[in-house]
């Protein structure tokens, strides 16, 4: 008898998720909480929220699920792995005190600092004065200030301060307005560190790791990272800044230290380590941890791994990678974001989308915000789609993807002409 799997999510990465999961052999009932219409096509939906916690456990039950996969991060810091593990369910992804390491900046800044892991020079902060005069004293360096709010603000916690002005107005707005809520009542204030970044992600099981790809994504809404940031508007794998000599630095100064440092907190770390790196002149230093797989890199990353990919959460669910091998392709794959018109901004749903029949057999579409009415596809989020190439190298996979998105229309609808530039470039177009 197959195995039955449950992936907890509703966008985009959850989607690349579950296309990949579908390849498996092994999985006789593939399901989605709650998914979306994309999903729909793979999967059987079920109409439960992922912050829904005992909701999700209790039908995880009677189902007999053999294996949840966690795509988002409330439901990780609600302690679903607690609440799964405890009744005897296998789940991918870390417990609430390891989730943390996305949860809580300062948790994950002072473990940094207590195990030597390369970051950049920060303080935290409870009282507003006390933010303000260190912000100053940054800023008197000639270099913006960068202000994060401690906890979770869906991807908005964060302000480059370029001045005085900038920073006391993200501070007063965190710690005093509350824009985030609970998420501001602590701010970190620390140095801008400049360099290109990377993202890194490995799958570990509370010792050991596999490292899986590198990425870059791109978070700005418009081309050459102008605009406000967004959730990401495209990515792309392999960037060639990340040289084999500079994983290698990384697995050995970063992901394994984390790993170690996890366990010696007595917060072991299973699931996947998502580290956004900055790479600096001095080397690789860690901006953030993010305690699942991110979007939109997922839908660029899951094209790229060979094989079926179930045994790997299994194993890591089970603490058992020691090793454990997995096979990347060659070549690269790009994922480009469309997106409503207004977003990141307001914008308007409901909008007919066209064009997804005449795309070629190979290329993929991962729905995000989408609606289905009387079999056909409307827009019903800020970023609807995401539409994923492969090619033998970068200009390959981009000519693929850019010409394949002609095809496909709803009104307003834009997104980024220089995803994987950089690659192509070495910088902006």
């Amino acid at each position: 008898m197959g195995k039955r799997v449950l992936v907890i999510g509703q966008g985009g990465r959850e989607h690349a998720l579950i296309w990949k999961l579908k390849q498996s052999p092994q999985i006789d009932r593939l399901y989605a909480a709650p998914g979306n219409p994309g999903i729909a096509a793979l999967a059987e939906c079920i109409n439960i929220q992922p912050e829904r916690v005992e909701e999700l456990l209790a039908w995880a039950k009677a189902e007999a699920i053999d294996l949840t996969i966690v795509g988002p991060e409330i439901p990780l810091m609600k302690g679903i792995v607690d609440k799964f593990t405890a009744a005897g369910l296998k789940i991918f992804g870390p417990s609430a005190a390891a989730a943390r390491l996305e949860g809580s900046k300062i948790f994950a800044k002072n473990l940094f600092k207590k195990y030597h892991i390369p970051t950049a020079r920060f303080e935290v902060f409870t009282e507003i004065d006390e933010a303000c005069s260190y912000a100053s004293s940054l800023l008197g360096n000639g270099s913006p200030v960068v202000i994060k709010a401690d906890g979770l603000a869906a991807g908005k916690g964060v302000v480059v301060a370029a001045n005085l002005e900038e920073a006391e107005q993200a501070i007063y707005s965190m710690m005093k307005d509350k824009s985030f809520g609970a998420a501001g009542e602590k701010v970190i204030i620390e140095e801008y560190l400049t360099g290109e970044e990377v993202s890194f992600f490995a799958v570990s099981d509370g010792k050991e790791f596999i490292p899986l790809i590198s990425a870059q994504d791109h978070k700005q809404v418009f081309d050459n990272d102008q605009g406000p940031n967004t959730g990401g508007m495209g990515a792309y794998v392999n960037p060639p800044i990340f040289s084999r000599q500079l994983e290698e630095q990384v697995k050995k100064t970063v992901i394994q230290p984390v790993i170690d440092a996890m366990q010696a907190e007595g917060c072991p770390y299973k699931g996947v380590l998502y580290a956004g790196l900055m790479i600096t002149s001095e080397g690789p230093k860690v901006l953030e941890f993010n305690a699942r797989f991110g979007d939109p890199e997922t839908q660029a990353v899951m094209p790229m791994i060979k094989g079926d990919i179930l045994p790997l959460f299994e194993a890591a669910a089970g603490s058992n990678l020691k090793d454990y091998k997995i096979d990347v392709a060659d070549g690269n794959c790009i994922c480009v974001v469309l997106a409503s018109g207004g977003y990141p901004g307001p914008y308007e749903k409901g909008l007919l989308i066209s064009g997804l029949e005449s795309l070629d057999t190979e290329t993929m579409v991962f729905h995000a915000g989408t609606s289905l009415k009387e079999g056909k596809y409307y827009t019903n989020g800020g970023r609807v789609l995401s539409v994923v190439c492969c090619g033998a190298d970068i200009k390959e996979a981009r000519d693929k993807v850019y010409s394949e998105i002609e095809k496909i229309s709803f009104e307003g609808m834009h997104y980024r002409s220089d995803i994987g530039s950089k690659a192509l470039y070495g910088g902006r177009i």
